[in-house]
């Protein structure tokens, strides 16, 4: 069995958590399989799969090189239709990394579309709040707010937020509008812990940057959490502009301090840099870049 044949075989193995079901999927005997992989592990000279009497699971070496597998296969097949003359078409698995809130508000919705123009594509969203290593973890696109701390990826701006601090517009009237950040320090504020963005609060004033870090009675770890209990009047909160612009086109919620606030932060959908892109790669980001780009809630503007 060749080596693109023995690939084949890992990510069925892989994809169906079964010897005897990958074998069915692909036409073959449940021993040559076995053989199959027992060659592979033999000449990489590592454990792929780990075996039990009821299940198989990928190791962490496993796991790295099935996605080496699939990318390899999937640039296999993309280089045959070339060669053909047929038009590439988006296949295959895609993993996809972004911010929980933003990941919630637009990268869903942009995937589910996505998904239902493209039914042979499949998507994992990885929805957290950090710094996600996409080689290690095998993320094909990343959504990054801020600066770009990873080398080698291809990078394409499709916007811009800040950091705002909001509140009730009755709350307002009742505790008075802040003049200067000086005024937020006996203030009541909510304060969400899910990003030193939201603990540190930055400001520019006329000497230069400085960051004022309030004595918050009430600490959640969710954004929206934070956001809802402002909504309610409880005081004031930071966040970042995205996540209040409906709240804030409704009434709900008014910026205040504009004119003490921070350069915007750009925001960057990546993916890993290659000689040729993959079809569904290209077709996704191209997707998300043009929908992104025309969100008017994604192009952060300060108030004079």
């Amino acid at each position: 069995m060749d080596r693109f044949q023995e690939m084949k075989v890992l990510v069925m193995v892989a994809e169906t958590g079964s010897f005897a079901a990958g074998a069915k999927q692909l036409g073959l005997s449940p021993p040559s399989v076995t053989r199959a992989i027992a060659a592979l592990e033999a000449r990489l000279g590592t454990l792929l799969l780990a075996r039990s009497t009821r299940s198989v699971r990928l190791t962490e070496a496993g796991r790295r090189y099935v996605e080496d597998c699939r990318r390899i296969l999937l640039e296999l097949e993309e280089a045959e239709e070339l060669a053909s003359g047929s038009a590439l078409r988006p296949r295959g698995n895609l993993t996809v990394t972004a911010p929980v809130v933003f990941g919630e508000l637009y990268m869903v919705p942009l995937i589910a579309d996505y998904l239902a123009a493209h039914v042979e594509v499949s998507i994992n969203a990885m929805l957290v709040d950090r710094v996600v290593n996409m080689i290690d973890e095998g993320v094909d696109v990343a959504l990054r707010i801020g600066q770009l701390p990873e080398g080698g990826l291809t990078s394409l701006k499709v916007g811009e937020i800040r950091p705002v601090v909001c509140a009730a517009p009755a709350f307002l009237d009742s505790f008075g509008r802040p003049e200067t950040p000086a005024d937020l320090h006996d203030a009541p504020v909510v304060m969400s812990s899910a990003s030193s963005l939201l603990t540190d609060w930055q400001f520019i004033g006329t000497e230069g940057p400085f960051t004022l870090r309030p004595q918050a009675r009430f600490v959640v770890s969710s954004v929206n959490a934070a956001i809802h209990a402002a909504r309610r009047g409880w005081g004031f909160t930071r966040v970042l502009s995205y996540q209040v612009a409906e709240a804030v086109a409704k009434g709900e919620l008014e910026i205040v301090l504009d004119r003490y606030g921070m350069p915007p932060l750009p925001i960057h959908l990546l993916h890993q840099s290659s000689s040729r892109v993959s079809a569904t790669v290209r077709t996704f980001v191209d997707h998300c870049a043009a929908r992104l780009r025309n969100d008017p809630a994604l192009h952060a503007v300060t108030a004079e």
